[in-house]
């Protein structure tokens, strides 16, 4: 498959040529190797028809950025707005080539911080969609959002690389115990973190060696780097329908610690998918709330994880819900487990004010 060079620096281009035009939009087509981010500014729609994007070797960047992620000046009274990212006929953003940049060794021997690696970093956005994209071998998390709201991302696959690097092949397996080998750890697809809410996820296939969705609100050097002041200290009004995924990890994860919120999310439709894949042989959970590993300073308290509904779970995973930590308001309803589910709930949570279905 051949790739135009510095396809980057192309579509930049088009970008910066639209809007010095009077214009809010631009129509990428072909392949194009990306050696740089594209940065799209707010009111801008890029529209990416038959396109496939791969990362270039050797690089530690983004594919696409918003304007004002990672410039704190701006605060969150002051966001990039009203911006998209739409896929027509079978767009691809392709991590390409992995660059060995991992969690253990970010910010280390000169090295970036570990979100150089997401194909899509957007923070301190209002108003917000993506859309009609296959993300395919992403280097960590395919797609990130820190204080971004009034978004939807909907109709998206994931294809993450299964590769492990001992003689035991790349199909992740359970029974094998071989996670540890794993070439690239922690490929999500698409993570929420804090100051996210009003948020529609829906219509999400594929595979991903982590989580599929992952709601994260932790303070930590994400937060400290791209976080602007004034944004909520946590996550809320999300909703989440339709994941049909195989997923090593979880399909859906959600996680408060260190005296963040989550409230007011909606799970509606959840299927395992990891019968017969090529690429793994069962997952973890399903759902999993809370975690009883601690990677805030405190786990979450009375109030800060509340008012959750999960409903629709179709899973073959070892625990098809797992939940810890104090939860309020929790209602799960038609939980189902097929094809050797181990248990429909693991519970080692403090339920209040919840409904679990016997």
């Amino acid at each position: 498959m051949n790739f135009i060079k510095n396809g980057g620096e192309i579509i930049q281009k088009e970008i910066d040529k639209a809007v010095s035009e009077g214009g809010n939009s631009a129509v990428i087509e072909g392949r194009y190797e990306i050696e740089k981010t594209v940065i799209i500014p707010s009111g801008f729609h890029l529209i990416l028809r038959r396109c496939y994007l791969r990362l270039a070797e050797n690089t530690f960047c983004n594919i696409f950025r918003n304007e004002k992620c990672g410039d704190l000046s701006f605060g969150a009274d002051d966001p990039d707005t009203d911006i998209s990212i739409t896929g027509e006929g079978g767009a691809v953003l392709d991590g390409g080539v992995y660059n060995g940049l991992s969690e253990r060794n970010s910010l280390k021997d000169g090295r970036p911080h570990i979100s150089a690696n997401n194909l899509i970093l957007m923070a301190n956005v209002e108003g917000f969609e993506i859309s009609g994209l296959r993300l395919i071998n992403q280097r960590w998390w395919a797609m990130n959002f820190i204080g971004c709201r009034r978004g939807k991302i909907h109709n998206v696959d994931f294809c993450s690389d299964s590769t492990t690097v001992s003689a035991k092949g790349s199909y992740l397996s359970r029974e094998k115990g071989n996670y540890s080998d794993i070439l690239i750890k922690n490929s999500d697809g698409i993570d929420l973190r804090c100051g996210c809410h009003d948020i529609i996820i829906d219509r999400v296939t594929g595979f991903t060696q982590d989580d599929s969705v992952a709601l994260t609100a932790l303070n930590g050097a994400l937060e400290q780097m791209y976080l602007p002041e004034g944004c909520v200290n946590g996550i809320y009004n999300v909703i989440i329908r339709d994941v049909c995924t195989a997923s090593f990890c979880s399909n859906i994860r959600l996680l408060n610690q260190g005296g963040t919120i989550l409230k007011n999310i909606l799970i509606d439709g959840v299927m395992d998918a990891s019968k017969n894949s090529p690429y793994m042989d069962r997952g973890e959970h399903s759902v999993r709330i809370g975690d009883a590993h601690l990677y805030g300073s405190r786990h979450s308290e009375e109030g800060e994880t509340c008012d959750i509904t999960v409903r629709n779970v179709y899973s073959r995973a070892i625990y098809a819900v797992s939940l810890s930590g104090v939860i309020k308001g929790l209602r799960c309803e038609n939980i189902v487990g097929f094809d050797g589910c181990g248990e429909l709930f693991r519970n080692n949570a403090n339920l209040l004010d919840s409904f679990l279905p016997q």
